[in-house]
């Protein structure tokens, strides 16, 4: 994984609707698993309803995860379909494990009013490119800053 200051260039770079916020967060909260990230901005910001965000190929690998059913327990999921891993997440490990709490993809705007676990899994327009190469299509210099 890039360091944490070469990421948050890279959001800043691609997060271009005026509603996303990009942060270090998990410097300021001490935290470096999603699950202890979700949990201490849960616990600070009680009155907002968090809803994670991740792809197919992240369904599919999220066992791997330290302490990964925490996150499913904590906030709803919204699911994107990717190109090559959509059906093999939808059988993989969490999908099976969570498949009760399933919700169809026409309930996905009232998935922050709910309570977990629940997730959708939404079959969005596919763009062909892999995040790597879509990341490499971004025009961007990261230079990290010299510390001495």
């Amino acid at each position: 994984m890039a360091p944490l200051e070469e990421r948050v260039h890279l959001a800043e770079q691609t997060a271009r609707h005026p509603r996303i916020l990009v942060t270090d967060i998990e410097r300021r909260l001490g935290t470096r698993h999603t699950a202890a990230t979700l949990e201490k901005l849960c616990a600070r910001f009680s009155a907002t309803r968090f809803v994670w965000l991740m792809g197919a190929d992240n369904l599919l690998q999220i066992p791997t995860w330290h302490r990964w059913t925490q996150i499913f327990n904590r906030v709803p999921i919204a699911v994107f379909d990717r190109p090559t891993y959509s059906l093999g997440a939808l059988s993989g490990q969490a999908a099976q494990r969570y498949a009760r709490h399933r919700l169809p993809a026409s309930r996905a705007p009232c998935l922050a009013s709910g309570a977990p676990p629940a997730w959708v899994f939404l079959a969005i327009r596919r763009h062909g490119a892999s995040a790597t190469e879509i990341r490499n299509g971004v025009e961007y210099q990261y230079a990290p800053t010299m510390k001495g």
